[in-house]
């Protein structure tokens, strides 16, 4: 550690093994939450997210589905607006979530943007979202784009998620689903599977680590210089 001078030995831990091998996993069911991003009537973000939530169900996985209709615009009303404590309360209880939306004016709707914004990045000492797992998917009513899923990844990253790296884009979605509005077999149908295969492998892999693994040697430290300030006050 000499030739690291600038670092406070005593906050620097070297990864182990060990401490991923933890001695109780997890053995519930995955806790997936699924967003969509548009309130039409027939709106295919929602259909692909309910496709999603059938396969993940399927695998065995619990699932929510959040509506975000009646959801207020960020800063247009309190937290504890109904729909905010909703959307805050299911976050927290998953461990994994998936997020389908359109692809509108070359982005994710402003609907999608709007249920993330109303996340925070924590909320006392509780960050909601952090090692959590995410997929993302999109559909689009023209040729196949991924400026939505680009979009949600960089979000996924800040909200210090993590994002795996398959994902799905639907093109010319009003062709995907029949009239039971249930997705049609096709390679678009096999990616989707693929997502969710390795979103719930991914989670698995993750969830009983997730401590462990977002352990950072800046927040150590800081926490330690907080708590000396308070003492020493």
């Amino acid at each position: 550690m000499t030739e690291l001078p600038n670092i406070e030995t005593v906050f620097f831990n070297k990864p182990n093994l060990d401490q991923l091998r933890v001695n109780l996993l997890m053995d519930h069911p995955p806790r997936i939450l699924l967003l969509f991003g548009s309130l039409r009537e027939r709106s295919f973000s929602r259909l692909l997210a309910e496709e999603a939530e059938r396969i993940l169900k399927a695998m065995g996985c619990e699932t929510r589905i959040f509506n975000p209709r009646g959801l207020p615009q960020v800063d247009d009303a309190p937290e504890t607006h109904p729909k905010v404590v909703e959307l805050r309360t299911l976050v927290e209880w998953s461990e994994g979530m998936v997020w389908s939306s359109p692809e509108r004016h070359g982005a994710m709707t402003g609907l999608m943007k709007s249920q993330i914004d109303w996340i925070p990045l924590s909320i006392g000492a509780v960050r909601p979202t952090q090692g959590k797992t995410l997929a993302l998917m999109q559909v689009s009513g023209g040729s196949q784009s991924f400026n939505a899923i680009n979009q949600m990844r960089i979000l996924g990253r800040w909200m210090r998620m993590i994002t795996i790296p398959n994902q799905s884009s639907v093109p010319k979605a009003f062709l995907e689903f029949d009239d039971n509005n249930r997705m049609k077999p096709s390679a678009n149908y096999d990616r989707v599977v693929d997502v969710i295969e390795e979103l719930v492998k991914f989670t698995l892999l993750t969830r009983s680590v997730s401590t462990y693994l977002t352990n950072r040697y800046s927040e150590r430290k800081e926490s330690a210089e907080e708590f000396l300030k308070r003492v020493n006050q």
